[in-house]
């Protein structure tokens, strides 16, 4: 059994997901050089010790395994006719990017098309929810500038402050980096050929997989949940190694972000455009005249 198959296996059961308790198992078979058909054979002392499962989790895992299996293998076949490729945090291809940023990363990610851009010169830029017209200004600016240099930008396509920097690449012909907060088919389409909003399709009327790469932590035929747009915005600064922030509201995700890039060595520029802006420098963050 592939390990994404068992990963998508693990994840369908609910409780262990795409996140850090799938990645404490696939971790630790990796460690112990434990194959898949031995870690099937475990009971449930094994998985609570040895992998840290509640135990309701163990027993839940245990009593549906093979049907887990089978959704698992079912689930694979199908994204693979799709040419959507899964990549767990145990795989060479996962980026390490994501793995210095957060101590609590996906530990599945689903990609559709141009992988090689994952260890690209990428950037972004980002902004708390409802920023005034001067930071959008700033958006496209800064995305601008990063493009022509040669970076790829990574953005999503929900918000203003996100879909003001992901159209500019489209100008220009450049490759792009999407991470969304849904499944796959649902931001792009059955046939994953939509571009995931209206303005961009001024410039392109389908989304390029040859170019461009879609990427979401959303396990396929699942449904968004309430932290969906966090694990968005974690994925966009995550996958980047130089990070703008063109507004940030304290309090909000984007100050978490921020600290959490600077806190992980990452470059990080803010716009000095906003109230407070300033501040950053004292905690490592260059200054972008306005």
């Amino acid at each position: 059994m592939p390990e994404s198959s068992l990963a998508l296996a693990l994840a369908s059961c609910g409780g262990i997901g795409t996140g850090k308790t799938l990645g404490r198992v696939l971790t630790r078979n990796q460690l112990l050089d434990r194959s898949e058909a031995e870690f099937l054979a475990l009971g449930e002392p094994a998985l609570i010790e040895e992998y840290g499962l509640k135990r309701l989790l163990a027993e839940k895992w245990v009593a549906g395994r093979s049907s887990f299996v089978d959704q698992g293998r079912e689930l694979a076949e199908r994204i693979a006719k799709k040419g959507i490729y899964p990549i767990t945090v145990t795989d060479d291809e996962f980026p390490t990017q994501l793995e210095t940023f957060s101590a609590d990363p996906p530990s599945l990610l689903f990609a559709y098309g141009n992988r090689r851009l994952l260890k690209t010169k990428s950037f972004a830029i980002m902004a708390s929810r409802n920023a005034p017209p001067a930071a959008l200004d700033t958006i496209e600016r800064l995305a601008e500038e990063g493009v022509l240099s040669g970076e790829v930008l990574v953005s999503s396509h929900n918000t203003p402050e996100y879909r003001r920097a992901a159209v500019v690449p489209l100008r220009w012909g450049a490759p792009r980096i999407l991470a969304f907060d849904e499944e796959l088919s649902a931001a792009l389409g059955e046939d994953l050929t939509s571009e995931p909003f209206t303005a961009a399709r001024l410039w392109r009327h389908q989304f390029d997989a040859s170019t461009d790469l879609a990427i979401s932590a959303i396990l396929p035929e699942h449904d968004k949940h309430g932290g969906s747009n966090r694990k968005r915005d974690l994925l966009v600064a995550g996958l980047s190694r130089r990070i703008d922030f063109a507004y940030i509201q304290m309090g909000r995700n984007m100050e978490s972000l921020a600290r959490k890039a600077i806190h992980s060595g990452r470059i990080v520029r803010v716009a000095d455009t906003f109230p407070g802006s300033r501040e950053w420098e004292r905690y490592g963050a260059t200054m972008i005249p306005g």
